[in-house]
């Protein structure tokens, strides 16, 4: 018999108030502001924005310090907020072409059109604890963009200054000569995740919308699985770059897009070798990865596990390998999916417990009824 427990609301509202306290903290140090963790805590707030599938810094940050850091619990909060806005149109396809890069690199041409930026990048730190940081002491700025800053491959010497000029993608150097496969053009909607529920077989373009709002730490592991052999991925990264894109919306009674904002995005583009099919040529073959914010972890993951799906299009054989598996990959990705599943076995499971707990006595009963017949 379930007896319903009294007295529920009163603790659930106690557990608020201490975790607001808890959220607090020491009182006699100052309270963590919103702005401050936007502008020092950016690449957590990327990765809130990517995953909850919105482009907002503000009320990622927001997020993050509701959920006192727990990055998936911002992700919740800020898609179920998503849930409440109203839908005013779509946007164009953002020009990654015309992106004003902050970084860009290239792992296959030294010297290439643009120009390799290195930009904000960890890369070549020591990973070493500076406890400058922690004694409150200055920024280390580089004396070369203070005095001697490289040309910029924009048209002007600063950031932001001049007029941006096209930076052309470093895989068109190899669509030129009929080396990597050719992009497959189309003109039809892609469907919209954020609206509709995932519908397996998935063509490309919802599989990336997947990937892009997946759990970074998921896809990284899927990423590391294809590297080590458990796909048919052996990359190197085309083109890695970071920076702004125009958002362009069509205005029916103007008759013309006219842009809104802008945005940072990071875009990458694998070279993957490829031995040819029944179907296709020996050629390179091509992995996508583009999120929201700096995060170059995620595109680069993005890419090398978009590439492993791929098997089935380019006439691969499937090797059995986890990355190339699409249910699996798509329908577990999803860290806020994952969540709920997983953490709904804490909350009250009294009755189906009980019924669990019955059987295994009836059944030990039973087993010791029949020993003892035996003996």
């Amino acid at each position: 018999m379930y007896v319903a427990v009294k007295g529920g609301e009163r603790a659930i509202d106690n557990a608020h108030a201490w975790l607001a306290e808890e959220r607090r903290g020491d009182t006699a140090i100052p309270e963590l502001t919103v702005a401050q963790i936007r502008s020092q805590m950016a690449l957590a707030v990327n990765r809130v924005m990517a995953e909850g599938s919105l482009f907002d810094p503000d009320l990622a940050a927001l997020a993050i310090k509701q959920a006192r850091g727990d990055l998936i619990e911002a992700v919740f909060l800020i898609r179920a907020y998503r849930t409440t806005l109203p839908r005013l149109g779509a946007s164009n396809p953002v020009d990654t072409g015309a992106m004003q890069p902050d970084r860009r690199i290239s792992a296959t041409f030294k010297d290439l059109p643009g120009g390799q930026v290195l930009g904000p990048t960890f890369d070549y730190t020591h990973r070493l604890l500076d406890f400058a940081l922690m004694a409150g002491g200055a920024t280390r700025t580089s004396p070369q963009r203070q005095e001697e800053a490289p040309p910029s491959p924009l048209a002007g010497e600063g950031r932001g200054g001049g007029v941006p000029q096209p930076v052309p993608h470093v895989t068109e150097i190899l669509n030129r000569d009929g080396l990597i496969e050719a992009l497959a053009a189309s003109d039809a909607t892609p469907p919209d995740l954020t609206r509709e529920p995932m519908e397996l077989p998935a063509d490309r373009a919802l599989r990336l919308q997947a990937l892009a709002r997946g759990d970074e730490g998921f896809v990284l592991s899927m990423a590391y699985s294809t590297q080590r052999g458990y796909g048919r991925t052996h990359a190197f990264v085309g083109e890695l770059r970071i920076g702004r894109v125009a958002v362009e919306v069509d205005i029916p009674e103007l008759g013309f897009a006219v842009e809104i904002g802008e945005i940072e995005v990071t875009e990458c583009e694998t070279v993957n070798q490829f031995k040819g099919s029944k179907t296709e040529p020996p050629q390179f073959t091509r992995g996508y990865g583009l999120v929201l914010g700096q995060s170059e972890r995620k595109a680069i993951s993005m890419s090398l596990v978009d590439r492993a799906l791929r098997w089935k299009e380019l006439g691969e054989d499937n090797i059995g390998a986890p990355a190339q598996d699409e249910e699996f990959v798509l329908m577990h990705c999803d860290n806020i999916q994952a969540t709920g599943f997983l953490e709904h076995i804490k909350l009250p499971h009294y009755v189906d417990f009980q019924a669990e707990l019955e059987l295994v006595r009836r059944l030990r009963a039973e087993a010791t009824a029949l020993r003892e017949a035996a003996e």
